[in-house]
């Protein structure tokens, strides 16, 4: 550890690391049963050490107050057995990230909502289901120690790609079901379905909430290319010609997902009627058309691929066979066509002042 830290510092970020690798450890251990409400539980402690480190490092003390303290007298604190009682991590987000919502919040809330309510019940058939949110912590959590307290602390080295069977027979399928039918899961699987319905698309969509990636086998057929067997490819990163060669190799896309009651997404219809009362230019479903076309935010009508869309602005509602827009989109339209020469650079025609007759 550098000198320069102080020592509380020192303590929570090795309790950060060593937590984050035990979270690591257990996850990846084939056999044990409920390993996921054990990662989690380690997570959590890993992120509200770092988040303690953060904040002792910035010279404030991550303790709850007693009651009215601070209000024109001494600050006093809550103890427990004579030592201060720290933040608990929902408390550490909320301090940190103030009113920000990026995505790796929304992952961090997601993860302490479902370990206060697995926290008693043994749920391993879940374990698939939530690899994308448990995979995105710790990802969030390198990054932010790197970004914080340099990279010599990074966890990434000390990582190997765990080795997983993945294939699920019927008989298991049934199993799962049944036991995901019962009292006792349903809370939890309630729980899971109104959280991640319940977030814009952008943040659902994100790999600072979920982390999902191909796993392609690498082929060296050179020195330098022999360091891995395999490479990570982030779909939205890919390109076209990428996402083409993957898919003739027999690999799944990873689809987006879409909110259950799409609460932040709007119909074509709605974004023309948005955008229309804030620009001084005649908007219809015409322009709306040249407008997606123009900056490629969707696949054009009877696209092989309509999932492939900018997820920022548009996404593909599979349910409807039908394309959302976000509130983004509607704000980036107003900004691009405020002006005329904006306008005709983007629609391919004059603008017509909102109001005239044709």
């Amino acid at each position: 550890m550098p000198r320069g830290l102080p020592q509380t510092v020192k303590d929570n970020l090795e309790k950060c690391r060593s937590a984050a690798l035990a979270a690591v450890e257990v996850y990846n251990k084939p056999g044990p049963q409920f390993r996921t409400a054990h990662y989690i539980v380690l997570i959590v402690i890993a992120w509200t050490a770092l988040f303690h480190a953060i904040f002792y490092k910035r010279g404030r003390r991550p303790w709850y107050r007693r009651p009215g303290s601070g209000t024109g007298r001494a600050i006093r604190y809550q103890r427990i057995d004579g030592e201060p009682k720290h933040w608990d991590l929902a408390r550490c987000v909320a301090e940190y990230y103030g009113n920000q919502h990026p995505p790796e919040r929304k992952n961090l809330e997601f993860l302490i909502g479902l370990r206060n309510k697995i926290e008693h019940r043994h749920l391993p058939e879940l374990d698939s289901g939530l690899y994308g949110e448990c995979q995105a912590a710790l990802l969030n959590l390198d990054e932010l120690l790197a970004g914080q307290f340099g990279a010599r602390y990074v966890l990434s080295e000390s990582l190997a790609i765990s080795l997983q069977f993945s294939r699920v027979t019927p008989a298991e399928k049934r199993r799962a079901a049944r036991v995901l039918a019962s009292a006792t899961a349903r809370s939890v699987t309630e729980y899971v379905t109104r959280f991640r319905s319940g977030l814009p698309a952008t943040v659902l969509n994100s790999m600072k909430y979920s982390f999902n990636v191909f796993l392609v086998p690498k082929v060296a057929n050179r020195e330098s290319a022999a360091d891995a067997a395999v490479e990570f490819i982030r779909v939205d990163e890919a390109s076209e010609e990428e996402l083409d060669r993957l898919e003739k190799l027999n690999i799944l896309i990873r689809e987006k997902h879409i909110p259950i009651q799409n609460l932040d997404l709007l119909k074509p219809g709605q974004v023309v009627e948005e955008v229309s009362q804030r620009i001084p230019h005649r908007f219809n479903m015409a322009t709306h058309t040249a407008c997606w076309r123009y900056f490629a935010v969707r696949p054009p009508t009877g696209s092989a691929h309509p999932e492939r869309t900018i997820q920022e602005y548009c996404v593909y509602d599979r349910a409807h066979r039908d394309y959302l827009y976000t509130k983004a989109w509607v704000e980036k339209l107003v900004r691009e066509l405020r002006t005329d020469d904006n306008f005709r650079r983007v629609v391919g025609r004059s603008p017509i002042p909102a109001g005239r007759a044709t």
